[in-house]
């Protein structure tokens, strides 16, 4: 086994040369950066006669075809003149938890913007969802992030039309930080129709990607890009997404990388929701608000606010007010004996209550006998539509 080259330059340059010729998260690959260095590897991809372990001669081909085109000084000068920097593992500004990957970790990561990517990722969740989401999915993962945002968490999602722009959006309006994993390399917006949105999150906040500038998305980068922003996050948040859903390849990622996983219930008849209610019934906690997601991924203390309905005025009553009270009938009168009876107390302590009720505008006296106001009954009523 060869030892890795510690030249900071030399690594830097073979790790932007290797961008260009593997793919993202290849996991043969990683394994030869962990056992030679990126200097190495380098080298034996760009001579091609030493083929190291772990593919066929036709792949190997193809990497050494790939590497005969790949031009890293010319990468790094495109990416200058984009306003982009390359942050490879070991910088000061690169995100330890992306180390988590294994040998799946990035080679290295374009970055776009000026806030520092590290940092940023140490308090960030991941907003992921259908593209063709609803109005409700949009309305939710905008308010959600929102929420995060104005509570100092960074959002993080694909810049993809539906659920990923809302969050986007969200978090931008609620004057917050997002980033942005792209599939592609950062220089060159996709969606095309997400160009201004992604050059504003570069202006707020941070574009991200593994590919070179200019390079291209497809099918297989944006499942595997799903994997850094599982790793770069604390959790996963799933705002609908149907049963084949790549976004919920993000939240099982997440889950095998011990993060949290969350997901925003919908109806059960709306196919968008059914993979998020098939994430319900294993691991995943259900949420409904910024304050639950805190709960979960911030620390100890950050509590959500305790859930209850609206406080009726018979909430505060005493406990043997409220018996007496339901002890009365909801039309005409019955004696205080009677009442005792119902609410299984002593006729005194009837006669007590009863006045405690008259003085509150509950009951009224006729004769003998006692009944329910007209307030009171509306607020009976009231009280028994909740159980």
């Amino acid at each position: 086994m060869n030892a890795p080259d510690t030249d900071p330059g030399r690594e830097l340059l073979a790790r932007v040369f290797l961008t260009r010729v593997l793919e993202p998260g290849d996991e043969t690959a990683g394994r030869w950066l962990r056992e030679h260095g990126a200097c190495e590897v380098a080298r034996r991809l760009r001579g091609g006669r030493e083929p190291l372990p772990g593919v066929s001669g036709k792949r190997w081909a193809g990497l050494v075809a790939r590497a005969g085109k790949a031009e890293p000084l010319g990468d790094l000068r495109v990416a200058r003149e984009a306003g982009v920097r390359f942050v490879a593992p070991g910088d000061t500004e690169w995100p330890g938890q992306l180390d988590d990957l294994g040998d799946a970790r990035p080679v290295g990561l374009w970055v776009r913007g000026r806030a520092d990517l590290r940092m940023w990722a140490l308090r960030s969740v991941a907003v992921v969802g259908a593209r063709a989401c609803t109005e409700y999915g949009a309305h939710m993962a905008a308010t959600l992030s929102g929420g995060l945002a104005e509570r100092g968490w960074v959002v993080v999602s694909g810049g993809a039309y539906g659920v990923d722009g809302a969050a986007h959006r969200g978090a931008l309006a609620a004057g917050g930080a997002t980033v942005a994993v792209l599939a592609c390399g950062v220089d060159r917006p996709y969606p095309p129709g997400h160009s201004q949105l992604i050059d504003r999150i570069a202006e707020q906040g941070l574009v991200v990607g593994e590919l070179p500038p200019g390079d291209h998305p497809t099918p297989s980068r944006f499942v595997l890009r799903n994997r850094v922003i599982a790793a770069l996050t604390r959790g996963t948040v799933v705002v609908e997404a149907a049963y084949r859903s790549g976004s919920l390849v993000t939240a099982r990622a997440a889950q095998r990388l011990g993060r949290h996983t969350m997901g925003v219930p919908g109806p059960v008849t709306s196919g968008l929701s059914a993979g998020v209610h098939e994430l319900l019934r294993g691991e995943a906690a259900l949420v409904t608000d910024a304050a639950e997601v805190v709960e979960l991924v911030g620390d100890m203390g950050e509590l959500a606010p305790e859930r209850r309905g609206p406080v009726l005025p018979l909430d505060l009553l005493a406990p043997g007010a409220r018996t007496v009270l339901a002890a009365l009938p909801s039309r005409g009168a019955a004696t205080a004996a009677e009442v005792g009876r119902g609410a299984q107390t002593t006729e005194d302590e009837a006669i007590a209550r009863l006045y405690e009720l008259r003085s509150l505008g509950y009951v009224e006296r006729h004769g003998d006998g006692w009944k329910l106001t007209r307030h009171a009954v509306i607020s009976v009523r009231a009280g028994r539509s909740r159980c």
